[in-house]
């Protein structure tokens, strides 16, 4: 190659039409072994919520926010506001911000199995815990260490799984990791569902039984195999073919093995994936790392998901009556996982997030308004006015779970060329979590201040999340992850922003 010579970031040509191979049974096992990951994030977001409004819970570590409850004459939306009772949801999330940072030159030099395999144990542990704290600094440790779970598992499954995944089907193979996370909403809000009857023990009984996911997500990560991308990046181009060979079922892997090859170079000369993910070339990938993130939670579902009984309870639902339509919201969500796996493949990333986003958008709007005109203080809504809620918000989680729910971690995880994609991916993850932290601190007090107008809120972001999806972009079906990059080439926006090539020297220095 001429010093200073033009080539492309990553691979130097499109040779997708070459790729070969099969969906083979042992890159399905693969990945929804992978994805079990997912399902600790889902089981604590899904535990949280129920846990917070159990009184055995409440009298034990937060005992005004009980006093409070028991109090018919409480403001209905400011109930629950403490900033202890916040900080227990919240505190996992910030733990797990600051894990993705560190994970990733982990994932970077030792590969995707050791984080999975890291996230577990953590996880492990926090559950354990959790389950036996005694006050409330044995329990925030519980939650830091779950925290710590989770950002080494969210920054490794879904690069695992879309490194794994055929192309045309690398979209619903990654959706497994949404899958995953909500079924372990759905089994999450089950399981509160019956612990609530066991006072005053059953909240530990729900931590307690965090440890079966992350068990599973240890065990999996020590039987997987390293991805080929992985393998190679380490200097392991034999075994990163013989694995290739084997997850698509052929021998006849060379287009497809000669794209990874030519971006493991390039990985390789990149000392600092974080200093290089800022510059100019990597613009659009960076925008999407902080975007998807912070508007899959500013769609308003994690507050809705972390805290669902209480807000039932807030609006007048019973105790068993509010578990049980947060019960039914995690049903939704896990099948509407479904639809998006069905589809994502088929209609195309945009078409999902926009046609969700209008849904979305709707349903948040319908909810203000009968809040607002039917529900204040000292009021409870009528048993008609309540169906009508729980029916709109699972219209709102249905629409979530067919689009940025499991979109939000497939796009940044599938645009990031092979030199940043693990410092891609925990930007991705450290956004996720700083949201979810923020709206998980601050989501009781906004509710409480905001009233019905939090729904209104989430709205406006909604809209302004539907209409960048469709200007900035573009779609990723069918392309293979290696040659993303040219997709950004040919975007009428980013293509002004990027240059067309990068100054490469002989030494592959960028």
């Amino acid at each position: 190659m001429p010093a200073g010579g033009l080539v492309p970031t990553g691979v130097a040509k499109e040779r997708a039409e070459l790729y070969q191979g099969r969906v083979t049974l042992y890159v399905v096992i693969a990945c929804i072994v992978a994805a079990v990951g997912g399902s600790i994030f889902g089981y604590d977001i899904g535990i949280s919520g129920g846990v917070t409004s159990m009184d055995g819970f409440l009298r034990e570590f937060f005992h005004s926010v009980y006093i409070s409850k028991q109090h018919a004459h409480e403001n209905n939306y400011c109930k629950y506001d403490n900033q202890g009772l916040a900080a227990f949801t919240s505190s996992l999330y910030f733990a797990g911000l600051v894990a993705s940072l560190v994970a990733s030159p982990i994932t970077r030099k030792y590969g995707r199995r050791t984080s999975i395999i890291c996230g577990g144990f953590s996880f492990l542990v926090g559950a354990a815990v959790n389950a036996a704290a005694q006050n409330l600094a044995m329990l925030l440790f519980g939650r830091i260490m779950l925290g710590v779970g989770i950002g080494f598992g969210n920054q490794a499954v879904p690069l695992y799984l879309s490194e794994m995944a055929p192309t045309h089907l690398r979209g619903a193979l990654n959706m497994m990791f949404q899958l995953a996370t909500t079924l372990g909403i759905f089994t999450a809000n089950m399981v509160n569902y019956g612990t609530q009857k066991l006072e005053p023990w059953g909240w530990r009984l729900s931590l307690g039984l965090a440890a079966i996911p992350a068990t599973l997500m240890t065990v999996g990560g020590c039987l997987l195999p390293e991805t080929p991308n992985s393998l190679i990046e380490m200097g392991s181009k034999e075994r990163g073919r013989k694995v290739l060979e084997r997850i698509r079922g052929t021998d006849k892997v060379d287009a497809e093995f000669e794209d990874m090859v030519d971006a493991s170079e390039l990985a390789n000369s990149i000392k600092h994936p974080f200093r290089n993910i800022l510059k100019k070339r990597n613009r659009p990938q960076l925008v999407m790392a902080i975007c998807m993130p912070t508007f899959q939670i500013l769609t308003g579902i994690n507050s809705i998901l972390f805290y669902a009984p209480v807000l039932f309870q807030s609006m007048g639902f019973g105790g068993n009556a509010s578990l049980y339509s947060s019960a039914v919201t995690g049903a939704v969500l896990a099948g509407s996982t479904f639809i998006s796996i069905a589809a994502v493949d088929r209609l195309g990333r945009r078409f999902l997030l926009i046609s969700g986003g209008i849904q979305m958008i709707i349903c948040q709007v319908i909810v203000a308004i009968i809040l607002g005109v039917k529900f204040g203080d000292n009021q409870e809504l009528s048993k008609g006015y309540s169906i009508l809620v729980v029916i709109v918000i699972c219209l709102f989680v249905l629409a979530f779970g067919w689009s940025w729910g499991p979109l939000g971690w497939t796009v940044p995880s599938e645009i990031f060329p092979l030199e940043i994609r693990s410092a891609g991916q925990s930007i991705t993850v450290a956004v996720n979590l700083l949201f979810t932290f923020i709206i998980a601190q601050c989501f009781l007090a906004m509710l409480c201040h905001f009233k019905f107008g939090i729904f209104l809120f989430f709205a406006s972001w909604i809209t302004v999340m539907t209409v960048f999806v469709y200007f900035f972009l573009p779609e990723t079906k069918g392309v293979p992850i290696e040659e993303i990059i040219f997709l950004w080439r040919k975007h009428w926006f980013w293509k002004k922003i990027i240059p067309e090539y990068p100054q490469v020297d002989d030494n592959h220095n960028v």
